[in-house]
Protein backbone atom coordinates (compact mmCIF):
# COMPACT_ATOMS: atom_id res chain seq x y z
CA UNK A 1 0.00 0.00 0.00
CA UNK A 2 1.43 3.48 0.69
CA UNK A 3 5.00 2.21 0.22
CA UNK A 4 8.06 4.19 -0.78
CA UNK A 5 11.67 3.38 -1.38
CA UNK A 6 13.51 2.81 1.89
CA UNK A 7 15.84 5.75 1.15
CA UNK A 8 12.84 8.04 0.94
CA UNK A 9 10.42 6.86 3.63
CA UNK A 10 10.38 4.69 6.75
CA UNK A 11 7.72 2.49 5.15
CA UNK A 12 9.21 0.09 2.67
CA UNK A 13 9.31 -3.43 1.34
CA UNK A 14 12.55 -5.11 2.39
CA UNK A 15 14.30 -8.38 3.02
CA UNK A 16 13.68 -10.12 6.35
CA UNK A 17 17.38 -9.98 7.24
CA UNK A 18 17.15 -6.19 7.20
CA UNK A 19 14.97 -6.19 10.31
CA UNK A 20 16.93 -8.89 12.17
CA UNK A 21 20.67 -8.57 12.58
CA UNK A 22 23.16 -11.43 12.52
CA UNK A 23 22.76 -12.00 16.26
CA UNK A 24 19.04 -12.43 15.93
CA UNK A 25 18.32 -9.15 17.77
CA UNK A 26 15.60 -7.02 16.13
CA UNK A 27 16.87 -3.76 14.69
CA UNK A 28 15.31 -0.52 15.91
CA UNK A 29 14.09 2.56 14.11
CA UNK A 30 11.63 0.85 11.78
CA UNK A 31 14.31 -0.07 9.27
CA UNK A 32 14.90 3.43 7.92
CA UNK A 33 18.69 3.15 8.20
CA UNK A 34 19.20 -0.51 7.37
CA UNK A 35 21.78 -1.48 4.73
CA UNK A 36 20.79 -2.33 1.17
CA UNK A 37 19.43 -5.86 0.67
CA UNK A 38 22.32 -6.70 -1.62
CA UNK A 39 25.41 -4.93 -2.84
CA UNK A 40 25.00 -3.00 -6.06
CA UNK A 41 26.60 0.01 -7.70
CA UNK A 42 25.43 3.32 -6.35
CA UNK A 43 24.23 4.26 -9.83
CA UNK A 44 21.55 1.54 -9.63
CA UNK A 45 19.91 3.10 -6.58
CA UNK A 46 17.67 6.07 -7.44
CA UNK A 47 18.18 9.24 -5.47
CA UNK A 48 15.32 10.47 -3.26
CA UNK A 49 14.73 13.29 -5.71
CA UNK A 50 13.84 10.78 -8.43
CA UNK A 51 11.25 9.01 -6.32
CA UNK A 52 7.57 9.83 -6.67
CA UNK A 53 5.09 9.23 -3.87
CA UNK A 54 3.46 5.81 -4.08
CA UNK A 55 -0.29 5.56 -4.19
CA UNK A 56 -3.28 3.25 -4.60
CA UNK A 57 -3.95 2.70 -8.30
CA UNK A 58 -6.85 0.25 -8.38
CA UNK A 59 -9.53 -1.52 -6.40
CA UNK A 60 -11.28 -4.71 -7.47
CA UNK A 61 -13.68 -7.29 -6.13
CA UNK A 62 -10.84 -9.42 -4.81
CA UNK A 63 -8.11 -7.00 -3.77
CA UNK A 64 -6.40 -3.64 -3.98
CA UNK A 65 -3.41 -2.61 -6.09
CA UNK A 66 -0.80 -0.02 -5.06
CA UNK A 67 2.13 1.54 -6.85
CA UNK A 68 5.28 0.77 -4.83
CA UNK A 69 9.04 0.86 -5.20
CA UNK A 70 11.19 -2.26 -5.13
CA UNK A 71 14.06 -1.42 -2.73
CA UNK A 72 16.36 -3.90 -4.47
CA UNK A 73 16.62 -1.89 -7.67
CA UNK A 74 14.40 1.19 -7.28
CA UNK A 75 12.00 -0.06 -9.93
CA UNK A 76 8.39 1.08 -9.74
CA UNK A 77 6.11 -1.95 -9.57
CA UNK A 78 2.51 -2.78 -8.67
CA UNK A 79 1.69 -4.54 -5.39
CA UNK A 80 -1.61 -6.42 -5.25
CA UNK A 81 -2.94 -7.23 -1.79
CA UNK A 82 -5.23 -10.25 -1.71
CA UNK A 83 -7.08 -10.05 1.63
CA UNK A 84 -9.44 -12.52 3.33
CA UNK A 85 -7.88 -15.41 1.46
CA UNK A 86 -8.83 -18.04 4.01
CA UNK A 87 -12.41 -17.03 4.83
CA UNK A 88 -13.82 -20.16 3.20
CA UNK A 89 -12.81 -22.99 0.90
CA UNK A 90 -14.21 -21.33 -2.25
CA UNK A 91 -12.13 -18.18 -1.63
CA UNK A 92 -9.09 -20.29 -0.86
CA UNK A 93 -9.38 -22.23 -4.13
CA UNK A 94 -9.98 -19.07 -6.16
CA UNK A 95 -6.93 -17.27 -4.77
CA UNK A 96 -4.69 -20.31 -5.15
CA UNK A 97 -5.81 -20.67 -8.77
CA UNK A 98 -5.13 -16.99 -9.51
CA UNK A 99 -1.75 -17.12 -7.78
CA UNK A 100 -0.69 -20.17 -9.76
CA UNK A 101 -1.83 -18.56 -12.99
CA UNK A 102 0.12 -15.36 -12.33
CA UNK A 103 3.26 -17.46 -11.79
CA UNK A 104 2.51 -19.63 -14.84
CA UNK A 105 2.05 -16.85 -17.40
CA UNK A 106 4.98 -15.99 -19.67
CA UNK A 107 3.61 -13.67 -22.34
CA UNK A 108 4.10 -10.00 -23.19
CA UNK A 109 0.36 -9.28 -23.35
CA UNK A 110 -0.63 -11.07 -20.14
CA UNK A 111 0.19 -9.70 -16.70
CA UNK A 112 2.28 -12.09 -14.61
CA UNK A 113 3.81 -12.20 -11.14
CA UNK A 114 7.29 -10.71 -10.83
CA UNK A 115 7.52 -11.74 -7.20
CA UNK A 116 5.48 -12.71 -4.14
CA UNK A 117 6.19 -11.18 -0.74
CA UNK A 118 7.60 -13.52 1.87
CA UNK A 119 4.74 -15.00 3.92
CA UNK A 120 4.81 -14.93 7.74
CA UNK A 121 4.64 -18.10 9.81
CA UNK A 122 1.61 -20.11 8.80
CA UNK A 123 -0.36 -19.31 11.98
CA UNK A 124 -0.20 -15.58 11.10
CA UNK A 125 -0.71 -16.08 7.36
CA UNK A 126 -3.89 -14.21 6.35
CA UNK A 127 -3.21 -12.23 3.15
CA UNK A 128 -1.02 -12.50 0.08
CA UNK A 129 0.97 -9.74 -1.63
CA UNK A 130 1.90 -10.18 -5.30
CA UNK A 131 4.25 -7.90 -7.23
CA UNK A 132 3.56 -7.34 -10.92
CA UNK A 133 4.73 -4.95 -13.60
CA UNK A 134 3.36 -1.43 -13.11
CA UNK A 135 1.20 -0.19 -15.97
CA UNK A 136 0.18 3.45 -16.32
CA UNK A 137 -3.52 3.18 -17.14
CA UNK A 138 -6.24 0.91 -18.48
CA UNK A 139 -8.31 0.84 -21.63
CA UNK A 140 -11.47 2.10 -19.89
CA UNK A 141 -9.69 5.31 -18.86
CA UNK A 142 -8.36 5.71 -22.40
CA UNK A 143 -11.80 5.23 -23.98
CA UNK A 144 -13.57 7.77 -21.72
CA UNK A 145 -10.74 10.31 -22.00
CA UNK A 146 -10.78 13.16 -24.55
CA UNK A 147 -7.60 11.76 -26.10
CA UNK A 148 -8.10 10.98 -29.82
CA UNK A 149 -8.07 7.28 -30.77
CA UNK A 150 -6.84 6.74 -34.31
CA UNK A 151 -7.40 3.63 -36.39
CA UNK A 152 -3.76 2.73 -35.73
CA UNK A 153 -4.40 2.88 -31.97
CA UNK A 154 -7.44 0.62 -32.28
CA UNK A 155 -5.65 -1.92 -34.48
CA UNK A 156 -2.61 -2.21 -32.22
CA UNK A 157 -4.78 -2.47 -29.08
CA UNK A 158 -7.06 -5.11 -30.61
CA UNK A 159 -4.10 -7.06 -31.94
CA UNK A 160 -2.53 -7.25 -28.48
CA UNK A 161 -5.81 -8.24 -26.80
CA UNK A 162 -6.29 -11.12 -29.21
CA UNK A 163 -2.61 -12.07 -29.03
CA UNK A 164 -2.86 -12.39 -25.24
CA UNK A 165 -6.21 -14.16 -25.48
CA UNK A 166 -4.82 -16.74 -27.91
CA UNK A 167 -2.10 -17.52 -25.36
CA UNK A 168 -4.62 -17.91 -22.51
CA UNK A 169 -6.97 -20.11 -24.51
CA UNK A 170 -4.10 -22.28 -25.78
CA UNK A 171 -3.24 -22.94 -22.12
CA UNK A 172 -6.85 -24.00 -21.54
CA UNK A 173 -7.73 -20.88 -19.52
CA UNK A 174 -10.95 -18.88 -19.75
CA UNK A 175 -10.56 -15.34 -18.45
CA UNK A 176 -14.31 -14.80 -17.90
CA UNK A 177 -14.06 -11.08 -17.19
CA UNK A 178 -12.57 -9.41 -20.26
CA UNK A 179 -13.49 -5.71 -20.12
CA UNK A 180 -11.65 -2.41 -20.76
CA UNK A 181 -10.80 -1.98 -17.05
CA UNK A 182 -8.97 -5.33 -17.09
CA UNK A 183 -6.77 -4.34 -20.03
CA UNK A 184 -3.79 -2.39 -18.71
CA UNK A 185 -1.96 -0.03 -21.05
CA UNK A 186 1.17 2.12 -21.04
CA UNK A 187 1.74 5.45 -22.76
CA UNK A 188 3.56 3.63 -25.57
CA UNK A 189 0.35 1.60 -26.22
CA UNK A 190 1.65 -1.68 -24.80
CA UNK A 191 -1.26 -3.70 -23.42
CA UNK A 192 -1.56 -6.52 -20.89
CA UNK A 193 -4.60 -8.57 -19.86
CA UNK A 194 -4.97 -8.59 -16.07
CA UNK A 195 -7.26 -9.64 -13.18
CA UNK A 196 -7.66 -13.40 -13.18
CA UNK A 197 -9.90 -13.53 -10.12
CA UNK A 198 -12.70 -15.13 -12.18
CA UNK A 199 -10.49 -17.16 -14.51
CA UNK A 200 -10.71 -20.92 -14.63
CA UNK A 201 -9.63 -23.87 -16.72
CA UNK A 202 -11.86 -24.76 -19.65
CA UNK A 203 -14.26 -27.61 -18.85
CA UNK A 204 -14.19 -30.28 -21.59
CA UNK A 205 -17.18 -32.20 -20.19
CA UNK A 206 -20.39 -30.47 -21.36
CA UNK A 207 -22.40 -32.22 -18.64
CA UNK A 208 -20.43 -30.41 -15.92
CA UNK A 209 -22.14 -27.22 -14.81
CA UNK A 210 -20.14 -23.99 -14.72
CA UNK A 211 -20.64 -20.73 -12.81
CA UNK A 212 -23.12 -18.43 -14.56
CA UNK A 213 -22.39 -15.23 -12.63
CA UNK A 214 -19.33 -14.35 -14.70
CA UNK A 215 -18.27 -11.45 -16.91
CA UNK A 216 -19.31 -7.85 -16.28
CA UNK A 217 -22.83 -7.53 -17.69
CA UNK A 218 -22.08 -5.15 -20.61
CA UNK A 219 -19.53 -7.66 -21.99
CA UNK A 220 -21.42 -10.86 -21.15
CA UNK A 221 -21.97 -13.30 -24.02
CA UNK A 222 -25.58 -14.24 -24.95
CA UNK A 223 -25.08 -17.91 -23.97
CA UNK A 224 -24.23 -16.81 -20.42
CA UNK A 225 -27.12 -14.32 -20.35
CA UNK A 226 -29.45 -17.15 -21.42
CA UNK A 227 -28.40 -19.40 -18.56
CA UNK A 228 -26.24 -21.92 -20.39
CA UNK A 229 -24.78 -24.36 -17.87
CA UNK A 230 -21.67 -24.91 -19.98
CA UNK A 231 -19.62 -22.52 -22.11
CA UNK A 232 -16.15 -22.20 -23.59
CA UNK A 233 -13.56 -19.72 -24.78
CA UNK A 234 -16.11 -18.08 -27.11
CA UNK A 235 -17.40 -16.02 -24.17
CA UNK A 236 -14.06 -14.16 -24.07
CA UNK A 237 -14.21 -13.50 -27.83
CA UNK A 238 -17.68 -11.95 -27.44
CA UNK A 239 -16.27 -9.63 -24.76
CA UNK A 240 -13.44 -8.59 -27.11
CA UNK A 241 -16.02 -7.85 -29.81
CA UNK A 242 -17.89 -5.54 -27.43
CA UNK A 243 -14.60 -3.79 -26.58
CA UNK A 244 -13.72 -3.46 -30.28
CA UNK A 245 -17.03 -1.68 -30.89
CA UNK A 246 -16.41 0.50 -27.83
CA UNK A 247 -13.00 1.53 -29.16
CA UNK A 248 -14.60 2.50 -32.47
CA UNK A 249 -17.57 4.37 -31.04
CA UNK A 250 -16.14 5.57 -27.70
CA UNK A 251 -19.26 4.29 -25.93
CA UNK A 252 -20.45 0.97 -24.52
CA UNK A 253 -22.15 -1.08 -27.25
CA UNK A 254 -24.73 -2.89 -25.07
CA UNK A 255 -25.37 -0.75 -21.98
CA UNK A 256 -28.44 -2.19 -20.25
CA UNK A 257 -29.88 -1.95 -16.75
CA UNK A 258 -30.49 -5.69 -16.33
CA UNK A 259 -29.47 -9.02 -17.90
CA UNK A 260 -32.86 -9.32 -19.64
CA UNK A 261 -32.51 -5.85 -21.14
CA UNK A 262 -28.93 -6.74 -22.08
CA UNK A 263 -30.26 -9.70 -24.07
CA UNK A 264 -32.88 -7.48 -25.71
CA UNK A 265 -30.22 -5.00 -26.86
CA UNK A 266 -28.19 -7.84 -28.35
CA UNK A 267 -31.18 -9.21 -30.30
CA UNK A 268 -32.02 -5.67 -31.45
CA UNK A 269 -28.64 -5.65 -33.23
CA UNK A 270 -28.23 -9.29 -34.25
CA UNK A 271 -31.89 -10.15 -34.80
CA UNK A 272 -33.90 -13.01 -33.30
CA UNK A 273 -31.59 -16.04 -33.12
CA UNK A 274 -32.61 -19.40 -34.64
CA UNK A 275 -33.61 -22.23 -32.29
CA UNK A 276 -30.30 -23.98 -32.97
CA UNK A 277 -28.42 -21.02 -31.42
CA UNK A 278 -30.47 -21.37 -28.22
CA UNK A 279 -29.98 -25.10 -27.73
CA UNK A 280 -28.15 -24.67 -24.39
CA UNK A 281 -30.34 -21.85 -23.08
CA UNK A 282 -32.56 -22.28 -20.05
CA UNK A 283 -36.29 -22.59 -20.71
CA UNK A 284 -37.15 -19.14 -19.30
CA UNK A 285 -34.63 -17.30 -21.50
CA UNK A 286 -35.70 -19.22 -24.61
CA UNK A 287 -39.35 -18.43 -23.88
CA UNK A 288 -38.52 -14.74 -23.44
CA UNK A 289 -36.93 -14.60 -26.89
CA UNK A 290 -39.68 -16.58 -28.62
CA UNK A 291 -42.65 -14.69 -27.18
CA UNK A 292 -41.31 -11.37 -28.43
CA UNK A 293 -41.76 -10.09 -31.99
CA UNK A 294 -39.37 -11.43 -34.60
CA UNK A 295 -36.45 -9.02 -35.05
CA UNK A 296 -34.42 -8.74 -38.27
CA UNK A 297 -30.68 -8.09 -37.92
CA UNK A 298 -29.57 -4.45 -38.07
CA UNK A 299 -25.81 -4.91 -38.34
CA UNK A 300 -25.53 -2.01 -40.77
CA UNK A 301 -25.73 0.39 -37.79
CA UNK A 302 -22.19 -0.72 -36.86
CA UNK A 303 -20.92 1.39 -39.78
CA UNK A 304 -22.20 4.43 -37.87
CA UNK A 305 -19.94 3.84 -34.85
CA UNK A 306 -17.26 6.14 -36.30
CA UNK A 307 -15.23 6.88 -39.41
CA UNK A 308 -12.99 3.99 -38.35
CA UNK A 309 -15.84 1.52 -38.82
CA UNK A 310 -14.66 0.49 -42.28
CA UNK A 311 -15.87 -2.59 -44.15
CA UNK A 312 -12.92 -4.62 -42.82
CA UNK A 313 -13.54 -3.47 -39.25
CA UNK A 314 -17.26 -4.24 -39.34
CA UNK A 315 -16.62 -7.62 -40.99
CA UNK A 316 -14.32 -8.68 -38.14
CA UNK A 317 -16.71 -7.22 -35.56
CA UNK A 318 -19.60 -9.22 -37.02
CA UNK A 319 -17.52 -12.41 -36.82
CA UNK A 320 -16.98 -11.79 -33.09
CA UNK A 321 -20.55 -10.73 -32.27
CA UNK A 322 -22.25 -13.96 -33.34
CA UNK A 323 -25.12 -15.17 -31.14
CA UNK A 324 -24.28 -18.85 -31.55
CA UNK A 325 -20.95 -19.52 -29.77
CA UNK A 326 -20.28 -22.50 -32.07
CA UNK A 327 -20.23 -20.12 -35.06
CA UNK A 328 -18.33 -17.28 -33.38
CA UNK A 329 -14.77 -16.74 -34.61
CA UNK A 330 -11.99 -17.94 -32.30
CA UNK A 331 -9.34 -15.61 -30.91
CA UNK A 332 -6.69 -17.42 -32.93
CA UNK A 333 -8.63 -17.13 -36.22
CA UNK A 334 -9.44 -13.48 -35.54
CA UNK A 335 -5.71 -12.75 -35.54
CA UNK A 336 -5.59 -13.86 -39.19
CA UNK A 337 -8.16 -11.26 -40.25
CA UNK A 338 -6.71 -8.67 -42.69
CA UNK A 339 -7.94 -5.82 -40.46
CA UNK A 340 -5.19 -6.68 -37.99
CA UNK A 341 -2.30 -6.82 -40.50
CA UNK A 342 -1.26 -3.21 -39.80
CA UNK A 343 -1.57 -3.70 -36.03
CA UNK A 344 0.67 -6.76 -36.22
CA UNK A 345 3.25 -4.91 -38.32
CA UNK A 346 3.31 -1.90 -36.01
CA UNK A 347 3.56 -4.02 -32.86
CA UNK A 348 6.40 -6.20 -34.09
CA UNK A 349 8.26 -3.34 -35.78
CA UNK A 350 8.76 -1.18 -32.71
CA UNK A 351 6.87 -2.41 -29.63
CA UNK A 352 7.39 -6.12 -28.97
CA UNK A 353 10.04 -7.99 -26.96
CA UNK A 354 10.19 -10.99 -29.31
CA UNK A 355 11.77 -9.15 -32.26
CA UNK A 356 14.88 -6.99 -32.22
CA UNK A 357 16.81 -4.55 -34.37
CA UNK A 358 20.34 -4.93 -35.71
CA UNK A 359 22.36 -2.46 -37.85
CA UNK A 360 21.19 -4.20 -41.01
CA UNK A 361 17.49 -4.09 -40.08
CA UNK A 362 14.82 -5.78 -38.00
CA UNK A 363 15.05 -9.46 -37.00
CA UNK A 364 11.54 -10.88 -36.65
CA UNK A 365 10.48 -13.84 -34.54
CA UNK A 366 9.32 -17.00 -36.28
CA UNK A 367 5.97 -17.03 -34.46
CA UNK A 368 4.24 -13.67 -34.07
CA UNK A 369 1.44 -15.06 -31.89
CA UNK A 370 2.93 -17.94 -29.88
CA UNK A 371 0.63 -20.29 -27.96
CA UNK A 372 1.39 -21.49 -24.43
CA UNK A 373 4.02 -24.22 -24.34
CA UNK A 374 1.77 -26.36 -22.13
CA UNK A 375 -1.69 -26.44 -20.57
CA UNK A 376 -2.25 -24.88 -17.18
CA UNK A 377 -2.69 -27.64 -14.59
CA UNK A 378 -5.65 -27.51 -12.23
CA UNK A 379 -5.25 -30.96 -10.70
CA UNK A 380 -4.86 -29.41 -7.23
CA UNK A 381 -8.45 -28.07 -7.28
CA UNK A 382 -10.12 -31.34 -6.36
CA UNK A 383 -7.50 -32.17 -3.74
CA UNK A 384 -8.32 -29.07 -1.66
CA UNK A 385 -10.77 -30.25 0.97
CA UNK A 386 -10.31 -27.74 3.81
CA UNK A 387 -9.25 -24.14 4.40
CA UNK A 388 -6.29 -25.21 6.56
CA UNK A 389 -5.08 -27.58 3.86
CA UNK A 390 -5.37 -24.71 1.37
CA UNK A 391 -3.39 -22.42 3.65
CA UNK A 392 -0.62 -25.01 3.91
CA UNK A 393 -0.51 -25.53 0.13
CA UNK A 394 -0.43 -21.80 -0.64
CA UNK A 395 2.24 -21.17 2.02
CA UNK A 396 4.38 -23.96 0.59
CA UNK A 397 3.81 -22.76 -2.99
CA UNK A 398 5.01 -19.23 -2.18
CA UNK A 399 8.02 -20.49 -0.22
CA UNK A 400 9.06 -22.85 -3.01
CA UNK A 401 8.47 -20.16 -5.64
CA UNK A 402 11.00 -17.90 -3.90
CA UNK A 403 13.77 -20.49 -3.65
CA UNK A 404 16.84 -19.72 -5.70
CA UNK A 405 15.54 -16.32 -6.79
CA UNK A 406 16.32 -12.77 -5.76
CA UNK A 407 16.51 -11.56 -2.18
CA UNK A 408 12.95 -12.06 -0.86
CA UNK A 409 10.78 -9.12 0.15
CA UNK A 410 8.42 -8.55 3.04
CA UNK A 411 6.47 -5.70 4.64
CA UNK A 412 8.13 -3.67 7.42
CA UNK A 413 5.48 -3.63 10.21
CA UNK A 414 7.53 -1.19 12.34
CA UNK A 415 7.06 1.59 9.83
CA UNK A 416 5.19 4.70 10.96
CA UNK A 417 2.77 4.31 8.06
CA UNK A 418 2.12 0.60 8.60
CA UNK A 419 -1.34 1.12 10.12
CA UNK A 420 -2.40 3.26 7.18
CA UNK A 421 -1.03 0.65 4.81
CA UNK A 422 -3.01 -2.17 6.45
CA UNK A 423 -6.19 -0.10 6.68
Amino acid sequence: NHIRHYLHSPLHVLHARNIVNHNGIPCTGGGAAVPQPHSSPASEVPSPAEMEPDRPIGYGAFGVVWSVTDPRDGRKVALKKMPNVFQNLVSCKRVFRELRMLCFFKHDNVLSALDILQPPQIDCFEEIYVITELMQSDLHKVIVSPQPLTTDHIKVFLYQILRGLKYLHSAGILHRDIKPGNLLVNSNCLLKICDFGLARVEEPDPSRHMTQEVVTQYYRAPEVLMGSRHYGSAIDVWSVGCIFAELLGRRILFQAQSPIQQLDLITDLLGTPPLSAMASACEGARAHILRGPHKPPSLSVLYMLSDGATHEAVHLLCRMLVFDPAKRISGSDALSHPYLDEGRLRYHTCMCQCCYSVPSGRVYTRDFEPPADRNFSHSYDNSLLSVWQGKELIHRFITEHQQGKRVPLCINPQSAAFKTFIR
